[in-house]
């Protein structure tokens, strides 16, 4: 199996101040999710993540199975756009661009 190199934003052991930086994934857990709701307040913002199964088209109903809640501060939600802003640029110019338009009503 060949091993791929990590993108050098995610492997930087260093930070901007010098500071070196250990990721510890001991506790780590994976979860997969294709449904993402975002709200907020002014000192939080928070991201439910879940799974949609309805495989079926013209439901009248859907029930998502949230899965994970991250809460973090307008600065790190910030922090977070930025990065991931930047990975997708990344995927589109290695891969072509996405688009996520959703389809246009018919008439």
């Amino acid at each position: 199996m060949a091993q791929s190199k990590a993108p050098e934003t995610a492997a930087a052991a260093t930070s901007a101040e010098g500071m070196r930086i250990k990721w510890d994934d001991a506790n780590m857990k994976s979860s997969y999710a294709n449904v993402c709701n975002v709200t907020s307040t002014r000192e939080e913002v928070v991201m439910l993540f879940g799974v949609n199964q309805a495989w079926n088209r013209g439901q009248k109903e859907v029930t998502i199975q949230l899965t994970d809640r991250i809460i973090v501060s307008p600065y790190a939600a910030k922090r977070l756009m930025m990065l991931l802003d930047g990975v997708v640029k990344e995927y589109e110019k290695r891969f072509g661009a996405l688009n996520v338009e959703g389809p246009t009503p018919q008439r």
